[in-house]
């Protein structure tokens, strides 16, 4: 039994919901979102509630219910806030700004990095933090991942890209290491 399945989901002021042809359309004030059901759920609007029912007993109805619970509670949310990420540069030389709507990193390889953002997020930079917003929950996630993939935080300096608040395990170089090993 899910237990987010099971909840309705209140549709707040601001957000239509409308089911047509086996989908959910989302329209808030920052724009539209459309969600296929997945297979098994069950869909019903009552007055300002958004419910789930599954429609078989086996173990993939119920983790679908859960699933399209979820789904549909990212794309109320996505479309009456958004949702942001934000990733920090951490290195000397490190830089980051926009040229139109391309990301241009300078990362230390010997080159500077272009990255092209899908058209449902936003990517902006102050200084050496860039945030990357849209309505789409798993799309800024995955956006922010990406980039932070350019170059990861390595675990000796610290230099890399990281999320915001991200805290980076360090190791200790050669010199504690032989240092230890001496005494």
């Amino acid at each position: 039994m899910s237990k987010i399945g099971k909840k309705p989901i209140s549709i707040p002021d601001g957000v239509e919901v409308q089911i047509k042809d086996g989908f959910l359309f989302f329209r808030g004030k920052l724009g539209e979102l459309q969600l296929k059901v997945i297979p098994y759920v069950d869909t019903k609007i009552e007055g300002h509630s958004l419910t789930f029912k599954i429609s078989a007993s086996h173990k993939q109805a119920r983790a679908n219910w859960g699933t399209m619970a979820a789904l549909a509670k990212n794309a109320i949310e996505g479309v009456r806030n958004g949702f942001s990420k934000k990733l920090q540069l951490e290195g000397v030389g490190y830089r980051a700004n926009m040229d139109k709507n391309t990301l241009i990193l300078s990362v230390g390889f010997s080159h500077p990095i272009k990255f092209e953002p899908s058209s449902e997020v936003k990517i902006s930079v102050e200084k050496n933090i860039i945030t990357i917003s849209g309505l789409n929950r798993a799309v800024v996630g995955e956006t922010a991942a990406q980039i932070r993939r350019i170059k990861k935080p390595e675990p000796y300096q610290g230099k890399g890209i990281r999320y915001v608040g991200e805290v980076i395990r360090r190791k200790a170089g050669k010199k504690a290491a032989a240092a230890t090993a001496a005494s």
